[in-house]
């Protein structure tokens, strides 16, 4: 056995793993937008829901003086 380290087999191994390190750096920055998406449709829903709320609010309080 020799413990001679093969440079052909060395240099695909850099390779491969600079491959995957470009790999990983995409898939971070795709995770990074669906994230802020994410936060993006939260804070719309939430937003939505006050409008509903304050418009529900303000017929209620309509109906309810106009029917006195």
């Amino acid at each position: 056995m020799s413990n001679e380290i093969d440079l052909f087999k060395y240099g695909q191994l850099v390779a491969q793993v600079e491959a995957m390190e470009k790999k990983i750096d995409k898939l971070e920055a795709g995770m990074e937008q669906l994230l802020e998406l994410a936060n993006k449709g939260r804070g719309g829903f939430w937003m939505g829901m006050m409008v509903v709320s304050a418009i529900s609010a303000l017929v209620g309080f309509v109906t309810n003086h106009a029917l006195k």
